[in-house]
């Protein structure tokens, strides 16, 4: 991760702050509170003011949910150090974590895919009573003949 230096990064309003890391300004609230990012100091006018650390923690964050970690994974990460003091045994340890929901998922995703193909492949694409792709979408509607009571 690039550093980014204080002198451009120094007493951020939020609204810029949102701009420069591409995280929303509800958000940044919402990473506040849940102490994903630490509470800033105010103003003297009472406006949150913001540094080139929470600048960097921001996109951290973003970038690390845009590869799918968990708030979990991602406040563990932030607790070993952050971006910049990690240990790698630890951080590989979560990301290893990861990469197993990820191949769960992919798996999961490949099943889906399948049962959803031979189910288009037996639509016929007449009147919904007979939608195979209905079938599998509403528990509750009859299969083939079989009433919803059974």
């Amino acid at each position: 991760m690039r550093i980014i230096t204080s002198s451009r990064a120094q007493n951020l309003a939020i609204g810029e702050l949102s701009k420069r890391s591409g995280v929303k300004i509800e958000t940044i609230r919402y990473y506040e509170r849940v102490e994903m990012l630490p509470a800033p100091p105010r103003a003297a006018n009472g406006r949150r003011v913001y540094g080139a650390t929470d600048l960097r923690i921001l996109a951290f964050i973003r970038r690390s949910r845009e590869l799918g970690f968990s708030l979990e994974d991602i406040r563990a990460l932030l607790r070993l150090g952050g971006p910049a003091k990690a240990s790698c045994g630890e951080v590989r340890e979560i990301a290893a974590h990861h990469l197993e929901d990820i191949r769960a998922k992919l798996d999961d995703l490949m099943k889906l895919e399948r049962l959803l193909a031979k189910t288009v492949a037996r639509c016929s694409g007449k009147k919904a009573p007979d939608c195979p792709v209905l079938e599998i979408l509403d528990i509750r509607r009859p299969k083939s003949g079989r009433s919803v009571t059974s």
